[in-house]
């Protein structure tokens, strides 16, 4: 679960200093703000997830695992037009549990499927299930509200919960297979 950490205290609109709770306060003194999914792919630790959980290049990133061991990650590619990054970290053996991709073009509509993540960045390993509700949508999404729209091609929609928190997570089928990440929510509808 990659997660972001800065060095600075964050103000609220009236300017004045955000008290930080101290959980979130590392001995360096740097302050976790975000934090997102990720998934195994290599068991030498090589990790998918989305672009936008880790589109800081001034930020370090933290990968916490299942069992809460923290690794900090190397971001090797990041993908905007797909929204696709590709992270690494380095465990001390390289037999880390995986997830083994599948073949996404042979999805079916109405296919029951499961949403893996770390919802609302506080609820770990957190599943949904759901089904696969539409094949190649197209959708406009923000990763902030003042940021430009950008233009997401080829999804899978499904009605598994998604929350923020989740992206960067596997969306698998019932044999463990991931098929997409994580990517987007609307707004104002339930569950797409």
């Amino acid at each position: 679960i990659p997660q972001e950490l800065y060095p600075f205290l964050p103000s609220g609109p009236d300017g004045r200093h955000l008290e930080i709770p101290p959980s979130l306060v590392d001995k360096r003194g740097m302050v976790q703000i975000g934090g997102g999914s990720g998934f195994i792919v290599e068991p030498e630790g090589i990790i998918l997830t989305n672009k936008h959980v880790i589109s800081d290049p001034k930020a370090e990133y933290t990968v916490v695992l299942s069992n809460g061991v923290k690794y900090p990650a190397t971001v090797l590619s990041r993908d905007p037009v797909n929204d696709v990054a590709i992270i690494r970290i380095t465990p001390p053996t390289p037999f880390l549990p995986i997830i083994k991709l599948g073949d996404a073009t042979n999805t079916e509509l109405g296919e029951s499927v499961l949403a893996i993540g770390n919802a609302l960045g506080l609820f770990k390993n957190t599943v949904s299930l759901g089904i696969v509700s539409g094949l190649s949508r197209s959708i406009a999404a923000q990763e902030e509200p003042n940021a430009p729209p950008q233009e997401l091609r080829g999804l899978i929609q499904t009605d598994a919960a998604i929350n923020p928190g989740n992206s960067g997570g596997p969306l698998v089928t019932l044999d463990c297979k991931a098929i997409g990440i994580n990517t987007a929510i609307v707004f104002g509808a339930q569950n797409i």
